[in-house]
């Protein structure tokens, strides 16, 4: 089978091609387990971050990618879930062990042996991918194979964080970062809360005029101040910067989510500026998002058909894979990037 291999840890600013495509031999499934011939794949900054190092690949060389869609096209003896030819999909949550006290609460996310698809197991830049049947999800008919990508990770997880936010409808919401997880965000904000207002905090003016077409009542700069105080903030940058100008914009008990798997170090100094009553004082929170659970995905998948939201995207075959990651990198980003791999 065709695939992209990350073979070493390197900077995109040094190295455009962090990539290698190879010929490798379809991935073995073992009994409670599925054989997915893959058709689409996701693009996440968390690639970038794997290829760069902040969030390391367990092992060297790995296949990237955990927003998979695709057809079954085996199955182990023991696999009952999905019939053959079945379309399903694999998020970043590849396995949680069920027994410890953390997936006994219902946050198998925080599970001390987690792994990752396309972090800790190959993942979907490639024809196939293996995956036990239990973390695989129906997909719902009304996506094509390339809308549903996203919709696994940026948009689970984009899930997760409003969770999190403890939103009331009416109440204001920010959004910090405009890409692929934000505007999935303020679709399902739109949807769920019709009395909610959308401020967007973006780096350039694209951004900003795709959040303005999307609903936004308003956009400015990451540093902005906006003209309303928020409720709450959830912030899907990789730097530093955006936590410090969003703790200012909340109201008193107002609560920033961070939806980040790591922080770049280039702006760490900015947080020396955190001043405790201008940012943090009146009981404002902070609260980090870590990875999904299976609810997350299946909760989300079946909220984005009612809607239904049908994501931007931007396609690119396997082979230039390369080139999609050097444009997050460079924040070339309008909705969602996806590989279409057959």
């Amino acid at each position: 089978m065709k695939a992209a291999i990350l073979e070493k840890i390197t900077s995109l600013e040094e190295n455009k091609q962090p990539l290698k495509m190879v010929e490798l031999p379809k991935p073995v499934i073992e009994a409670e387990g599925i054989l997915v011939k893959v058709s689409a794949c996701g693009i996440c900054h968390t690639e970038l971050d794997e290829s760069e190092g902040r969030t390391r690949p367990a092992k060297l060389p790995i296949i990237p990618g955990h927003q998979v869609v695709g057809t079954v096209a085996k199955r182990g003896k023991l696999a009952r879930k999905f019939e053959i030819g079945a379309r399903v999909g694999i998020g970043w949550i590849n396995y949680a062990c069920g027994q410890c006290p953390a997936c006994i609460s219902e946050n198998e996310n925080l599970c001390s042996d987690f792994r990752a698809t396309g972090r800790d197991v190959n993942g979907g830049y490639a024809e196939y991918l293996a995956v036990a049947e239990d973390f695989a999800f129906a997909i719902p008919d009304v996506f094509s194979d390339v809308q549903a990508a996203p919709l696994l990770c940026a948009g689970a997880i984009g899930y997760r964080s409003l969770r999190l936010a403890n939103l009331a409808d009416g109440q204001r919401l920010g959004l910090a970062g405009f890409g692929a997880s934000a505007h999935l965000v303020l679709e399902m904000v739109r949807y769920r809360y019709p009395h909610t207002e959308i401020f967007v905090f973006a780096r350039n003016k694209d951004e900003q005029a795709f959040a303005r077409d999307l609903g936004a009542v308003w956009a400015g700069d990451i540093s902005a101040q906006s003209p309303k105080k928020l409720n709450a903030i959830i912030d899907t940058t990789p730097v530093w910067k955006t936590i410090v100008e969003a703790l200012k914009n909340l109201e008193p008990a107002g609560r920033l989510i961070i939806n980040a798997i790591r922080k770049e170090d280039r702006d760490k100094n900015y947080l020396m500026q955190l001043d405790y009553g201008d940012h943090l004082w009146l009981e404002k929170e902070i609260k980090s998002v870590a990875n999904v659970t299976r609810r997350d995905i299946e909760e989300f998948l079946t909220l984005a058909a009612l809607i239904p939201i049908i994501p931007e995207v931007e396609e690119y075959p396997l082979s230039e894979a390369n080139r999609a990651l050097v444009e997050i990198k460079e924040g070339k980003i309008r909705g969602a990037k996806v590989l279409r791999i057959i």
